[in-house]
């Protein structure tokens, strides 16, 4: 019976072990400049990561602190203070820093300069300069907001970009969608190809109105009653 028990022990052990090894984790990760950090770049880390000009790991999950660069080469979970911060996976949580980079999809909030995401977002983004390369669902706020496909929530900016379908609201100097907008904008100039909603600025243009546009000038391609016209312009 003693020897089952110490080859059941042996095999649990074995196993734990392998799973270890096989994972290739660490609770800390301090770094200088990759290579020269306490574990290679092919370890993930589950805790505290620390770095002073340029970090690389494989997962990270937990807080990663760097006035430099820190690069995630696979998903991140949980939250970054630095720099730059680079992932080239999935992030779930929140990015504050001078650059955010996401390669694939971004859950949660930014807040950077320049945030850049190249899958879908669903979450907060503010930046002086953000864009995405998917579908974003959520509120994107900065001088220059660019998506390029479908965007659903609000968006408010000096510049607002959209070349897929809106349903929303935008508010912006200048806004522009390429596809159908649903929903409200507002600003000195609006363009949607199809509005379904409200314009309302100085400059209001749509090539279809389902809805009704105030300001200065208002077209709305070739829409009953009336194409142009000043003011108010409407057509059901």
């Amino acid at each position: 019976m003693s020897k089952r028990i110490l080859g059941l022990f042996l095999v649990i052990f074995c196993c734990i072990t392998s799973l270890a090894f096989a994972e290739e984790s660490t609770p800390v990760q301090v770094a200088l400049w990759n290579p020269i950090q306490l574990f290679p770049a092919d370890y993930s880390v589950k805790g505290l990561r620390l770095n002073l000009f340029y970090t690389d790991n494989n997962n990270v999950s937990g807080l990663t602190i760097s006035p430099g660069w820190a690069r995630t080469g696979g998903a991140m979970k949980g939250v970054d203070l630095g720099m730059v911060n680079w992932r080239d996976g999935e992030a779930y949580g929140a990015k504050f820093g001078l650059i955010n980079y996401t390669g694939k999809q971004s859950v949660g909030v930014e807040l950077g300069a320049v945030n850049v995401v190249e899958g879908d977002t669903t979450g907060v983004q503010l930046g002086i300069a953000n864009s995405n390369y998917g579908f974003v669902h959520g509120v994107e706020m900065g001088l220059y907001n660019y998506i390029s496909g479908d965007f659903v929530g609000v968006q408010n900016g000096f510049l607002n970009v959209v070349n897929g379908d809106v349903s929303g609201v935008e508010f912006g100097f200048i806004n522009s969608v390429k596809g159908n907008m649903t929903g409200f904008q507002g600003g000195l100039f609006n363009y949607a190809e199809k509005m379904n909603g409200l314009q309302f600025g100085l400059f209001n243009i749509t090539e279809s109105l389902d809805g009704m546009q105030i300001g200065l000038s208002n077209y709305a391609g070739k829409e009953e009653p009336m194409d142009w016209m000043t003011v108010v312009n409407w057509s059901f």
